[in-house]
């Protein structure tokens, strides 16, 4: 089963020093994301602070699901998404992305009280990653061994995307298959936390950048930077932003509605874009300070 998120139009606002500008965008196509349903609670994975868990749905596949009702609520779940579908726009490997229906009774027979409250909390459509089973985590010193280039586009993806959760302590990569996948992207965008003005952000430095686990390899990122923005056009952020389900964009009211929520977050991600020599020379100063 699918999920279909689609609108005929946006309307951008774009701005810079000289004034505003506004523009319709007519979207061409539709991005998909299959819709699966959890049969079974398997085992929480209790290393992440939103205690996501694996779990096995109508399709006879395991997944790791990540709760509506956990930590930052349906923010996370948007990060988690966004920043997925961003990463696999740019060429970069990550687990199949599902939004998973999930009823509050599945957590009826679980012993943990805690569990019980976060299923129930949790009730309705969720997001859940393709569990990896056999995955060994990636360590700080399997660094060395990666390309240039592709540790560049890494860096940048983190950096383009504001993604705190790649360092030697918590690389959130894994090898799978001889693969290395890249995972657990819900503390990206965490400009959605602060006010509802994200076109504020979008420009910053992102000073986090030199904690990155794979800042010592990073040697190309001028060349990743022409490489990757060009992966990025308008209509394929937008296809990504209009997966966001309109029941995670219910309720805040510093939107007229979840297509102007959606809109705000293509505006982000389109002026990052647009000046993402911003993030690129602070990578760039942070590893002169490394060496």
């Amino acid at each position: 089963m699918s999920r279909r998120q689609c609108h005929e139009t946006y309307l951008l606002v774009q701005c810079d020093k000289l004034g505003c500008i506004e523009r319709y965008v007519f979207l061409e196509k539709c991005m998909m994301l299959r819709t699966v349903t959890a049969t079974r609670y398997v085992t929480p994975l209790r290393e992440g602070g939103s205690l996501p868990a694996i779990v096995e749905a109508d399709d006879d596949g395991l997944y790791v699901l990540k709760f509506r009702g956990s930590g930052h609520g349906p923010k996370a779940l948007i990060a988690e998404l966004v920043a997925g579908e961003v990463a696999r726009a740019l060429g970069l490997p990550v687990p199949e992305i599902v939004f998973m229906e999930l009823d509050p009774v599945l957590g009826r027979t679980e012993p943990d009280f805690e569990i019980q409250e976060l299923v129930k909390a949790s009730a309705g459509l969720n997001l859940a990653l393709d569990f990896l089973p056999g995955a060994l985590a990636f360590d700080a010193l399997d660094a060395i061994g990666l390309e240039p280039m592709f540790a560049s586009s890494i860096l940048w993806f983190d950096a383009y995307v504001t993604n705190v959760d790649r360092t030697p302590r918590n690389t959130n990569m894994l090898w799978w298959h001889r693969r290395l996948m890249l995972i657990d992207h819900g503390s990206t965008l965490y400009f959605h936390h602060v006010n509802s003005n994200y076109i504020e952000r979008s420009r910053i430095a992102f000073s986090p950048i030199k904690n990155h686990v794979l800042l010592p390899v990073a040697t190309a990122l001028p060349e990743a930077d022409r490489h990757l923005k060009a992966k990025l056009p308008t209509a394929v952020l937008q296809d990504i932003v209009n997966l966001i389900p309109d029941s995670w964009l219910d309720g805040d009211s510093s939107f007229l509605d979840p297509v102007a929520h959606r809109v705000a977050y293509l505006d982000y991600l389109l002026d990052r874009l647009a000046h993402s020599d911003i993030f690129v020379e602070e990578a760039l100063r942070a590893r002169e300070q490394l060496v």
